[in-house]
């Protein structure tokens, strides 16, 4: 049985899931523009170093607070 958490979800087209298989990690990330991209980690430092580099704080300006949330559930999975 594998695990899954939702990092964050805006509607049924905007989200980030996470599901752990045993040491192996699938992000999955939908959105309305690009569609569904799936990325697969072998470690927790593997999957964070991703998305430090995915959610850039540049991206976040003005709304820091979103990108921590994102992170710190990342962080927790």
């Amino acid at each position: 049985m594998f695990k899954k958490h939702e990092i964050f979800k805006t509607d049924k087209y905007n989200m980030l899931t996470v599901e752990v298989q045993g040491k192996t990690l699938i992000v999955r990330e939908i959105s309305d523009q690009w569609g569904e991209e799936c990325h697969t980690f072998v470690s927790r430092p593997e999957m964070m170093h991703w998305a430090e580099n995915r959610f850039k704080p540049e991206q976040f300006v003005g709304k820091e607070q979103e990108r921590e949330n994102i992170l710190k559930a990342l962080k927790d999975v």
